[in-house]
């Protein structure tokens, strides 16, 4: 029984290595897009170790030379003394060029591999995120994503740059020293050896403290992330019932728990430094002890003596340099783990590999595919059909928010949702749009599963205009074609026919006008509009309405509504609204209570009913 602690440590250690060297193999892929600087820098590293590791050599032989010591280079001793010490200066001078500029170079490297590291890794995680479904967005705070893309991701370049190719420059140096102290005088080259090993484990362990620490540090800045992001996106709610006070207090207290955890990783990397200053110290002691009594018995000369000495201190500097770095791969470590989660979490809405998009080729208007074919002259709409199949879903397991909905809305056709608080009308529309994967059953847009369709092409398909419309930083004409390779004249006639154009013109650059982020420098009805123009420019075939015109004045709604006269013409559409008095002239009301489909038909047959609808409406009646 005494045996399974030790077993379970000695485990987790295994894990723990097995670990750090998958997380490594995580950054190989970006390390050989760079595999030339990268072995440039590499190969720099011989003549830097072997002028740094000649340099005391040099250093004793100016002693031996002038103290007319035996071991002095016997080419030396055949020169006159200040020639033989210019050529040694000569000599250090050059080694000393050398090492700065090949010092320098190389640091230029293998800075520039890590901020390109940097770049390609901060490029994958912002696709691989933009990528994600909304489910992944639901239960993950943005201030912690926001503190992956930024401050981990910027660690990350250092594991290479800074710390592994550092941890191997400094390796080298140390064994290339320990070569020229071996081939000088192996007894105290031996001494410095069996300091060095102990003091290695000390300093693993120190590291290991510093992670664990390092580790909850990243994670309490994130909590703190978030409450900043969450607090100046909450700005108004904030001040308008005086939270100021009550959310300052609660940021001090995380800011003090995140100064805590950066506190102890500050003791163990300062305990890595002194130690190793301490441990230097006691070299140099042994040195001179053991070179002392040499000295002595003159077993030593001081130009050897004095070789070690300068030998012990830079032996002992790599060794703290390479702490220093291995300090930083330990936090690359931590920032490795925590973007390999983001990395790691599966793309749940993926295109098909071989899609069928031939119904939604973007290249041609879609109304353009509906024809008069009918006899007596009525339009016979062909395209715009949405059919769901007995589609079930759940955000949780098991925990459905929609029932066995089976319904089919015919081309051309205006259907309103309407129902109570989570009765499901937007949930409807996040799976229709493909932001959602129903659990159970299919939906169909004419006749094609939407998994078969590339969410591009079926999103180019469908418009939806949300409640809140959603401004980016950038000028007006941007935030209607997003992206979109539309021309101004494009953009102007969408604009016309939303009735949008006599509000843009007055803006005092027009189009080009720059709006902040959010669009905060125009009003809500306003973004509103913009919405309508971001939707009549892409003449979709199917219109999705959420509450569109909530957040519009009188007068506004009133040209919208004329607008949305023109834009529903010929186009199928699904209305959200909680005003029923919006949607008496639909084709057909579909009534919703806890995710299932209940009620369906016009308004006066829903009224003739007497159901959920007839009670919601004389509510709203009785309310006016």
């Amino acid at each position: 029984m005494s045996t399974l602690p030790v077993v379970k440590k000695a485990d987790t250690q295994n894990r723990q290595r097995n670990n750090d060297w998958r997380l490594f193999l995580r950054l190989l892929p970006y390390a050989r897009h760079h595999r030339r600087m990268l072995a440039l820098s590499m190969l720099l590293l011989i003549p830097i170790a072997v002028a740094n590791a000649i340099q005391p050599l040099l250093i004793g032989q100016v002693i031996s030379l002038i103290r007319q010591e035996p071991t002095t280079y016997r080419f030396l001793k055949n020169l006159p003394q200040l020639q033989g010490l210019g050529i040694l200066q000569a000599l250090l001078l050059l080694t000393v060029i050398i090492r700065l500029l090949l010092t320098g170079f190389q640091g230029y490297l293998v800075q520039k591999i890590g901020q390109n590291i940097t770049a390609e890794i901060r490029q994958d995680l912002f696709h691989h995120v933009t990528s994600l479904a909304v489910r992944f967005f639901d239960r993950t705070p943005i201030g912690k994503l926001i503190t992956r893309l930024t401050s981990d991701v910027e660690v990350l370049g250092d594991v290479f740059a800074t710390g592994a190719i550092g941890i191997v420059s400094d390796l080298f140096s140390m064994v290339v020293i320990l070569g020229f102290m071996f081939s000088t005088q192996w007894q105290m080259a031996l001494l410095l050896l069996l300091i060095l090993v102990p003091i290695s484990g000390i300093i693993v362990y120190f590291q290991k403290q510093y992670r664990q620490a390092n580790y909850k540090a990243r994670e309490e800045l994130s909590i703190l992330n978030s409450q900043l992001q969450e607090n100046i996106v909450g700005i108004n709610i904030v001040q308008l019932f005086r939270r100021e006070k009550f959310n300052s207090e609660l940021f001090r207290t995380k800011n003090k728990q995140y100064v805590r955890q950066v506190d102890t990783t500050i003791f163990y990397d300062s305990a890595v430094s002194a130690t190793l200053e301490w441990v230097g110290l006691v070299a140099i002691a042994g040195v001179l002890w053991i070179g002392g009594d040499l000295l002595l018995k003159q077993n030593l000369t001081f130009g050897v003596l004095s070789a070690f000495i300068f030998y012990a201190q830079r032996l002992f500097q790599p060794l703290q340099q390479f702490a220093e770095k291995f300090t930083v791969i330990q936090s690359g470590f931590t920032a490795i783990e925590r973007v390999s989660n983001i990395l790691d979490e599966p793309i749940e809405i993926r295109d098909r590999a071989n899609p069928r998009f031939s119904i939604f080729d973007s290249q041609f208007g879609y109304i353009d595919e509906i024809v008069d074919n009918s006899e007596n002259g009525n339009v016979s709409h062909k395209l715009g059909e949405i059919r769901f199949e007995n589609v079930w879903f759940a955000y949780k397991e098991n925990d459905y928010v929609i029932k066995d909905l089976d319904f089919i809305i015919h081309p051309g056709e205006k259907i309103a949702l309407v129902g109570p608080t989570g009765a499901g009308k937007s949930t409807i529309i996040r799976l229709l749009c493909r932001l959602y994967e129903p659990t159970k059953g299919r939906i169909l847009v004419d006749g094609v599963d939407i998994r078969e369709v590339p969410q591009a092409e079926l999103r180019r398909y469908m418009a939806v205009i949300l409640q809140d419309g959603f401004l980016f930083a950038g000028d007006v004409k941007s935030n209607i074609t997003l992206g979109d390779g539309y021309t101004i004249e494009e953009v102007q006639e969408a604009a016309e026919k939303t009735n949008v154009a006599s509000f843009i013109e007055q803006l005092p650059q027009s189009y080009n006008t720059q709006l902040r982020e959010r669009g905060t420098n125009i009003s809500s009805g306003q973004k509103q509009l913009l919405a309508f123009a971001r939707a009549a420019i892409r003449n979709p075939q199917i219109l999705v309405l959420d509450e569109a015109t909530a957040s519009l004045d009188v007068g506004t709604e009133a040209l919208v509504q004329q607008a949305l006269e023109q834009l529903l013409q010929r186009r199928t559409a699904i209305i959200i609204a909680h005003r029923l008095s919006t949607i008496r002239n639909v084709d057909r009301i579909f009534v919703l209570k806890y995710g299932e489909l209940i009620e369906q038909g016009s308004h006066e047959q829903l009224l003739q009913q007497e159901g959920l609808y007839s009670t919601l409406h004389n509510l709203q009646m009785l309310g006016t």
